[in-house]
């Protein structure tokens, strides 16, 4: 299994980029939005990658943080939705605001990708519910971009009582943020009273955080200790 490749960028298209890693070229698809922030031709890239085995063919798919990988395994895991779909997704909303539409049940933001139908999108949402807080959760490089690759190569190294809660527990930041944190909290099934807790002290720690790093905390305060 390739899980990772680090190498310079030799040519990109609209849906896939050659890499090549010490001579090695390696054909890997990405998403628009990975696309747009990898350099041009020459550029030294650092990806994390799935490879997808077929009957009739492999493929490299890559992706600039673990947690952007791990959505997309999970959305391929849903009926109808095969790479390129979940590429679409990815490419539309970002690991994180898929984070954020599964958790609050948002499925028509999930339709707004290219190739996706309203039953396709309800069905990610349903079935993706409870996988949701695992990916979530992923803190550090996983939710974030690699280390700069050029350094690498040269080195070769919710409900109204919670959300009053809330607010008061935290003082300062953002009131949407806490307001759609609590609310995906909430659509993942954690109770009023301790969503409201972890988002308060996750608020309290990063007052000026968005949605989706305060649910990344929150869920982290919540997940079961030892």
């Amino acid at each position: 299994m390739i899980g990772r490749l680090r190498g310079r960028l030799d040519y990109r298209t609209a849906d896939h980029v050659l890499i090549d890693v010490n001579g090695v070229g390696y054909i890997v698809y990405v998403s628009e939005r990975t696309l747009a922030e990898l350099p041009g031709p020459g550029g030294v890239v650092s990806v994390y990658t799935d490879l997808v085995v077929r009957e009739d063919h492999w493929q490299l798919f890559g992706f600039l943080s673990l947690a952007e990988k791990e959505w997309h395994r999970l959305l391929m895991t849903v009926q109808g939705v095969g790479a390129k779909v979940s590429l679409a997704i990815l490419g539309a909303l970002g690991p994180d605001g898929v984070s954020r539409a599964i958790a609050l049940g948002d499925w028509a933001s999930v339709k707004a990708a290219k190739g996706v139908g309203p039953k396709t999108a309800q069905r990610i949402v349903l079935d993706l519910k409870d996988k949701a807080p695992a990916v979530m959760a992923m803190g550090g490089i996983a939710g974030g971009a690699l280390p700069d690759p050029a350094e690498v190569i040269e080195d070769e190294a919710a409900p109204t009582p919670a959300r009053a809660t809330a607010r008061s527990a935290a003082p300062s930041g953002n009131g949407a943020a806490v307001a759609d944190a609590l609310s995906a909290l909430a659509n993942l099934g954690y109770g009023p009273s301790d969503a409201a807790s972890a988002v308060a002290q996750a608020a309290g720690s990063a007052p000026e955080a968005d949605a989706a790093t305060l649910i990344r905390a929150a869920l982290k305060l919540l997940a079961p200790k030892g």
